[in-house]
């Protein structure tokens, strides 16, 4: 069986594209923001919460990148494809930042026994 063609107007891609970079761009000044206002937070709590910021970035990334490959699918199943690579990739991102976050907690506490 051969799978029709997704027939989106170039338009309609242009004005997906654009979209994307822009919320991109809205998101990357609000990471710069909250990064910056994290150096003035002393404490142990801090390096967790800049670790945490900067999963958040590398996840919205993804999903940015994620969105303009989703833009230039061609049909379906290249659109599903894209989808079933994003959604294993955030699921093994998800895993290695939990270990990354548990081993952080777990650090100050290997001194103290």
């Amino acid at each position: 069986m051969i799978e029709p063609k997704l027939e989106v107007p170039a338009e309609l891609r242009d004005l997906a594209e654009k979209t994307i970079d822009q919320a991109e761009k809205a998101f990357g000044m609000f990471f710069e923001a909250a990064t910056k206002s994290m150096t003035t937070v002393p404490g142990a709590g801090a390096d967790v919460s800049k670790q945490a910021l900067a999963f958040t970035e590398q996840n919205m990334k993804s999903a940015f990148e994620h969105a303009r490959k989703l833009v230039h699918a061609t049909d379906l199943q290249e659109a599903m494809q894209i989808q079933s690579d994003f959604l294993r990739s955030q699921f093994t991102s998800a895993g290695d930042h939990m270990r990354q976050m548990t081993g952080s907690l777990m650090q100050p506490g290997k001194g103290k026994s």
